[in-house]
């Protein structure tokens, strides 16, 4: 158990001028490290559960970046990001429960009874804490997590296309429930607009899962193309050829092999452009904006301290 000591996050005073600057990144740094060793733990059972189930996966986004570019983590990131296709993603869903250790992870996907704000299935450590600024007000899990994105086929017809597109903003719209805060003044309003229109959680629950299911029922055993389309309208656009999910190449990150999309270079270019050159330094900032984290202890003792606090009585 913790003591009310450790439930209190205290900061002491900083030390004025360069000093202070340099421990903070410093303290920065170390906790970014002790992030990824815990994501890396969730990783390498995720992986071995994949290989046990006949499950495949390939690291996507800025991991796979990190694993062409520094073998491992980029520094200053703070998830992991997977790809699996449609039929293995709902496999991993359906037989997570029986078949994994639910003592130490969970599988967490926003159904309809809760609602985690992201379109990506979550693997989560339950003996952690990792509370995201968006999600600060929600009685869900509360673990530190990795991110698993579908990659649906994309049809050969452009009127079907365009009609995936429709169905995939409209998912994004109501299973986020959350205004987007770096896609523009358009989307953020036409978000908006949508969300208040249709404040009902069953309603929105009704749209999402609807859409959901129109845009991913294509069958990617005649699919040439694959998308992501829960991760917004820029990446919604980019088609990759399904072979390289099917025949993936293996990198080493963090000293373990990992499958890659077969052709990670064209994948990296299309998503990065020149992927080996390095951001400038004020682009070097950490994804998500947790509130809270306690790599050492679950969620549920914070419950009213940290996340679903009463505001009445705060």
């Amino acid at each position: 158990m913790i003591t009310e000591e450790e439930k209190t996050e205290r900061t002491p005073p900083a030390p004025a001028g360069r000093s202070a600057v340099r421990g903070q990144l410093w303290k920065k740094r170390k906790r970014s490290q002790e992030i990824q060793s815990k994501l890396l733990e969730i990783l390498l059972y995720f992986q071995k559960f994949c290989q046990e189930n006949g499950l495949g996966f390939v690291l996507a986004g800025g991991t796979c970046l990190g694993a062409v570019r520094h073998k491992g983590f980029i520094p200053w990131d703070d998830d992991v990001d997977v790809f699996m296709l449609r039929d293995d993603y709902e496999k991993l869903c359906r037989i997570w429960d029986e078949k994994a250790d639910t003592e130490h992870y969970s599988c967490v996907r926003s159904n309809d009874r809760f609602n985690i704000r992201h379109s990506a299935t979550e693997i989560k450590d339950n003996n952690t804490t990792f509370i995201n600024r968006h999600s600060v007000d929600l009685d869900i899990h509360q673990g530190l997590m990795i991110d698993v994105i579908p990659l649906d086929a994309v049809p050969k017809s452009k009127w079907k296309q365009l009609w995936q597109m429709v169905d995939s903003m409209m998912y994004c719209c109501f299973n986020f429930q959350r205004l987007p805060a770096h896609k523009g003044k358009v989307t953020y309003y036409a978000e908006k607009l949508a969300l208040t229109l249709v404040p009902s959680f069953k309603a929105r629950y009704k749209l999402w899962k609807g859409a959901e299911k129109r845009l991913s029922r294509y069958s990617l055993a005649d699919a040439e193309y694959v998308s992501s389309f829960g991760e917004g309208a820029t990446i919604m656009r980019q088609r990759f050829p399904i072979r390289w999910f099917r025949h993936p190449a293996y990198l080493e990150f963090e000293g373990h092999q990992m499958p890659v999309p077969e052709d990670y270079d064209k994948w990296l270019t299309i998503s990065y452009g020149d992927y080996m050159q390095l951001p400038p330094p004020e682009e070097r900032v950490y994804r998500h904006d947790a509130v809270f984290i306690d790599l050492e202890h679950s969620y549920k003792q914070y419950k009213g301290i940290h996340y679903c606090v009463d505001e009445k009585k705060a």
